[in-house]
């Protein structure tokens, strides 16, 4: 694992057909350990995090449940997913003991609502220290920038694009993502860039003068 910023730590796989890592995370903190989206880790990673003790899985979304059973049976911890995606997961096989709350605080972390990808969709903010964690509702794709999944794989687009748009609202610097390449700083600014190019959909983009056929 890496340490990505100061208690938190990464580790990795890259997904040949999407082209960029998905990424899992641990956080170290007094209250109890997390992990969070956590994808399989190499042996000698998944060691260190049982030793070092889990305590709650966090869930983002239905999609990234991941390696989440794997830590849950190897360390004791509780998985935690919002209710509104959590049908999904347990149909998929993941074993969910309680429910992630829009406002709640989970460690260090505040529930903010990311949904329109997944119902239930979520985003952690730790306000003193300026991070932001997602997962599918902002991709760090390509490195140092911010991206959107295809429209195809979300189940309301309008709606995820004003849940990003709402997360402006949120003071942060420091944005860890659960697929691509997480930004270290500045990353408000790159949210508010997606914002903005996301709002120029094609109906509202000026429209191009008609050309002849040739």
């Amino acid at each position: 694992m890496q340490e990505i910023v100061p208690d938190v730590f990464t580790w990795s796989w890259f997904s040949e057909p999407h082209g960029y890592n998905f990424n899992g995370h641990f956080v170290r903190h007094p209250a109890g350990n997390l992990c969070i989206d956590p994808v399989q880790p190499p042996a000698a990673d998944l060691d260190e995090i049982v030793a070092a003790g889990v305590a709650t899985i966090l869930l983002t979304n239905r999609n990234h449940a991941r390696a989440a059973n794997i830590l849950r049976s190897r360390t004791g911890a509780r998985t935690l997913i919002h209710r509104d995606d959590a049908a999904h997961a347990r149909g998929q096989g993941t074993g969910i003991d309680g429910y992630l709350e829009v406002g709640a605080k989970i460690g260090p972390f505040t529930v903010v609502a990311a949904a329109g990808k997944s119902p239930g969709e979520v985003a952690l903010h730790w306000p003193e220290r300026r991070i932001l964690i997602v997962g599918d509702a902002v991709i760090g794709n390509p490195p140092g920038r911010c991206s959107l999944l295809r429209e195809k794989v979300m189940d309301d687009p309008p709606r995820l694009r004003r849940s990003i748009a709402a997360l402006l609202n949120l003071d942060f610097d420091v944005l860890l993502v659960g697929d691509g390449i997480s930004i270290l700083a500045d990353a408000r600014r790159r949210v508010a860039e997606l914002v903005e190019g996301a709002s120029a959909t094609p109906a509202s983009r000026p429209r191009s003068p008609p050309t002849r056929d040739r």
